[in-house]
């Protein structure tokens, strides 16, 4: 539909892997190789001409000066589609490029780690970085050599860090407060540094695509809100490593069990978002009386979704009463089509009954990957991949 195609999304989320599998006769071309980044800023004309169509050009943001010339070229083709292949991991560099040269050229889409509803061998300790669902045992050494290799490339290649001590210690101070109220001043005075450099290394975190931002919900609520974002790790393998959690036994044991539950269902949902080509939107609810719900978010048909997420295998009644009190409060009147649903870790035996209370029903974790993720595709069914198929 498309002459370009822009896919965006964390480092190692499986970019690359998958343009090269779905385009095999693509020409590649790596603009992370000195030598080829040196000459597309030299002689980018003669580095296009030395190209066949199609192409995949890795990780663009590190020539984004690049658009320009293959923009003519493409206005020269227009009705040419599927030519240009761009993958890029910096969003916020990369995406500065594309709106100034590739508008109405480039389709943009982004790509998260796997999710649940691709393969069940996502889970909470593992998380979704195909490598690490590949070989769950090795799992300890990439994440370390992924904050190494990765994390700090991006952020020294972004924001001036001289001390990436700090850094790290500000990574792991930042997976402490998992599923907590973002407080940057906080953090600042936790680290010695200042407000506006924490600041400075939570963007570099969200445009990676490292952290996830769940914004307060309010519409006209006659109370007092905090409307602060909440902050998680994106990934919840990633959550496990930074807390030094290793192992499935740990994780039980652990008092952020909780959080990293929460942060999960968080990715989960953005994932079923974007894979459904619609826009992040995720939301929780907060005010300063007590009143709190995990996420609100829309579904596809315009909708609410309201979720309590809760670790324990074990649900009762109480666990609805901040969905309820939410739903009956005057602006939430108004939603007239509201679904409330306690997300619990999945147990041996079903339960008898989804009911937890009037309205509110009790979901383990794969009835809600397979609910929350139902038809997300306006294609035919024979073209979707099937679950667990590793596509």
């Amino acid at each position: 539909m498309f002459p370009a195609v822009v896919l965006t999304g964390p480092r190692r989320a499986g970019k690359t892997a998958l343009l090269r599998h779905l385009f095999p006769k693509a020409a590649y071309v790596l603009l992370e190789d000195p030598d080829i980044r040196l000459r597309a800023k030299s002689d980018p004309r003669g580095l296009l001409d030395d190209i066949r169509l199609p192409a995949l050009f890795d990780e663009i943001q590190n020539v984004p000066e690049l658009f320009d010339y293959i923009r003519s070229r493409i206005d020269q083709n227009p009705r040419v589609m599927g030519q240009w292949l761009f993958t890029g991991s910096q969003e916020s560099q990369l995406m500065v490029g594309v709106s100034e040269s590739m508008a109405g050229r480039a389709a943009v889409l982004p790509l998260l780690p796997l999710s649940a509803a691709e393969t069940s061998r996502v889970n909470l300790l593992s998380g979704g970085y195909p490598e690490v669902v590949a070989n769950p045992a090795g799992r300890r050494l990439w994440f370390s050599s992924y904050i190494q290799t990765y994390l700090e490339r991006d952020v020294r290649s972004i924001v001036n860090v001289r001390d990436l001590g700090a850094y790290r210690r500000f990574l792991s101070l930042l997976a402490a407060r998992h599923g907590a109220v973002l407080n940057r001043t906080e953090l600042s005075a936790a680290l010695g540094l200042s407000v506006p450099t924490i600041s400075d290394w939570l963007h570099v975190l969200e445009v990676t695509g490292q952290i996830i931002l769940s914004l307060p919900y309010f519409e006209n609520f006659g109370k007092r809100l905090i409307k602060s974002p909440r902050v998680y790790i994106g990934d919840s393998g990633m959550a496990c490593h930074l807390l030094g959690i290793s192992t499935a036994a740990q994780l039980d044991r652990s008092p952020f069990l909780g959080a990293i539950w929460e942060g999960y269902i968080a990715s989960e949902i953005l994932k079923s978002q974007v894979n459904q080509g619609r826009r992040k939107e995720l939301y929780y609810f907060r005010d300063q009386q007590g009143l709190e719900v995990d996420f609100l978010f829309p579904r596809g048909d315009g909708a609410l979704w309201m979720v309590e997420c809760k670790a324990a295998k074990t649900v009762h009644p109480s666990m609805a009463r901040p969905m309820l009190s939410l739903r009956g409060a005057d602006a939430m009147r108004l939603k007239t089509d509201v679904r409330m649903s306690v997300v619990h870790r999945p147990v041996a035996t079903a339960h008898p009954t989804r009911a937890l209370a009037p309205g509110v029903e009790a979901i383990d974790l794969d009835t809600f990957i397979q609910e929350l993720n139902a038809d997300p595709f306006p294609f035919p069914a024979r073209t979707r991949a099937k679950r667990g198929s590793g596509a």
